[in-house]
């Protein structure tokens, strides 16, 4: 497996608890929108902790980029990661297929589970072929909101929010259950693209499964 050495350009907060980080770009790497590669801090203590994350820039940049949470609660990689700073570096790997996007479709996203989204709704909104993509997206609390401004540019009234934890006007409130997607979806014979923790991508697989999707049309990362 090559490794490649690269320097940290860039880190802005995106929410309290999520920061992009912005990298130098190897010559000739190349991915497609929603793969990923394993990353680990170039330190003594860190480059051996291998951790896989997904590509949040397009391809056709300049720059590499990540969308990441940090859990600050415990001594692992995204801690040592949020306590990092422009020119330290970073050790990236060769990229690997996760949420693969075989058209328009709805994406159903839990927290952080969002990220591997990211550069393909990118991608197709620079392409100008956003229209037909939903995305639905549920978070705790509105402060957890990744890139909200963002999704909402893009998808305008296709990107629906809804909150388990707190109650806030902009969003809905409650999980995405059974009824919650028979009420935001018409077409169960669509696309749909799922990521988040492991129980939420079942649950809503499973749903989804029963109210008459294909197996072959739920993409969810393996």
């Amino acid at each position: 497996m090559d490794e490649h050495i690269v320097k940290i350009l860039k880190i802005e907060p995106v929410t309290w608890n999520v920061r992009r980080y912005t990298l130098e770009k190897p010559d000739g790497y190349r991915f497609i929108p929603g793969q990923a590669t394993e990353v680990s801090i170039n330190m003594p203590k860190w480059k051996d902790e291998k951790r896989p994350f997904t590509f949040t820039c397009l391809n056709t940049q300049t720059y590499l980029e990540f969308t990441i949470k940090s859990y600050t609660d415990h001594d692992g990689v995204t801690n040592a990661l949020w306590n990092i700073e422009p020119g330290d570096e970073l050790i990236i790997r060769d990229v690997w297929g996760t949420i693969n996007y075989k058209g328009p479709g709805v994406f159903i996203a839990g927290g952080a589970g969002v990220t591997p989204f990211i550069a393909i709704l990118r991608q197709q909104y620079a392409n100008g072929k956003i229209n037909g993509n939903v995305l639905i997206f549920t978070n705790r609390s509105f402060k957890d909101i990744i890139m909200k401004d963002e999704f909402s540019k893009m998808l305008g009234t296709n990107f629906v929010n809804t909150l388990t934890d707190e109650q806030h006007p902009c969003c809905q409130h409650g999980r995405i259950d059974e009824q919650f997607l028979r009420h935001h979806v018409s077409d169960f014979s669509q696309n749909f693209y799922i990521c988040g923790p492991d129980p939420f991508v079942a649950d809503i697989s499973s749903i989804l499964l029963k109210l008459g999707a294909s197996p072959e049309a739920v993409v969810f990362e393996k």
